[in-house]
């Protein structure tokens, strides 16, 4: 369930990838990327553009399996790159995804990893507008610029992050993490500009909806800093409280679907 229309979604693909070259015209493309270790900024754009003409191929082709990634996460062999040709093809790629949902509609079917075969592609246009809002953070941050979100895109975000919580690998048993279920188990998140939000892990799984009840852990801050705080990047307007180890395993095993395979 999204709270944002299909054609916001893919109009935000292409303004949020537009507001991200704002923040990097000028800057220097080797310049580290703290958020994203192992990174330079002229990397962080060639993941993003790889991320779009991925999901832009899986869209436009209807794929019924995952598709070859490796131009999303290999990116040993751009460490040297010129912003004048890396910024069009970026801008490129997110027109090109936008243009390929659109003609799909939100209801097409397509492979997701989140799904057990194909799904409709709305998946892709939520999932792309939120990559792209998080890689903007980076460079911004990255370049020395200042990072804002809209409140509603914020607030859907935190909840695309909270969907992914409930997911068997987000708190199954057999990782090399600590259980995430048990008794007396629940965290609060209180945006302070808009809303709050309980992540219930007492049960056999975990259940997440608005609400403010009692809770062993507490995240409070900004809506976007509660996103950051989500993606562990620095969110410095998050103030922490009661049981911060489940707040920080929680976040980590919700986090399964970010890690990139190995190289």
């Amino acid at each position: 369930m999204t709270s944002l229309s299909f054609d916001r979604y893919c109009d935000e693909i292409v303004s949020q990838t537009e507001r991200l070259i704002s923040h990097v015209r000028g800057a220097d493309m080797t310049a580290p990327v703290l958020s994203c270790p192992g990174w330079n900024l002229g990397q962080l754009l060639r993941h993003v553009g790889g991320d779009h003409r991925w999901a832009e191929e899986i869209v436009r082709t209807g794929a019924t399996g995952p598709l070859p990634d490796d131009g999303v996460n290999d990116l040993s062999a751009y460490t040297h790159e010129d912003a004048t040709v890396l910024i069009p093809w970026l801008t490129e790629g997110a027109a090109r995804l936008g243009a390929a949902l659109r003609a799909a509609g939100p209801d097409a079917l397509a492979w997701n990893p989140s799904a057990d075969g194909s799904a409709p592609v709305v998946f892709w246009a939520r999932r792309m507008t939120y990559e792209t809002v998080v890689h903007r953070a980076d460079a911004a941050r990255a370049a020395g610029a200042g990072f804002a979100l809209d409140k509603d895109l914020a607030v859907d975000a935190v909840e695309e992050w909270l969907e992914y919580s409930t997911f068997p690998e987000a708190f199954e048993p057999g990782t090399d993490l600590p259980d995430l279920l048990g008794p007396d188990r629940t965290l609060h998140f209180d945006a302070t500009d808009a809303g709050e939000w309980v992540v219930d892990l007492t049960g056999e799984r975990p259940v997440w909806r608005p609400g403010s009840d009692g809770a062993t852990g507490t995240a409070r801050g900004p809506v976007t800093d509660l996103l950051l705080y989500f993606y562990q990047r620095p969110a410095p307007g998050i103030e922490t409280k009661g049981d911060t180890a489940l707040l920080d395993l929680w976040r980590t095993r919700s986090g399964f679907w970010l890690e990139a395979p190995e190289e």
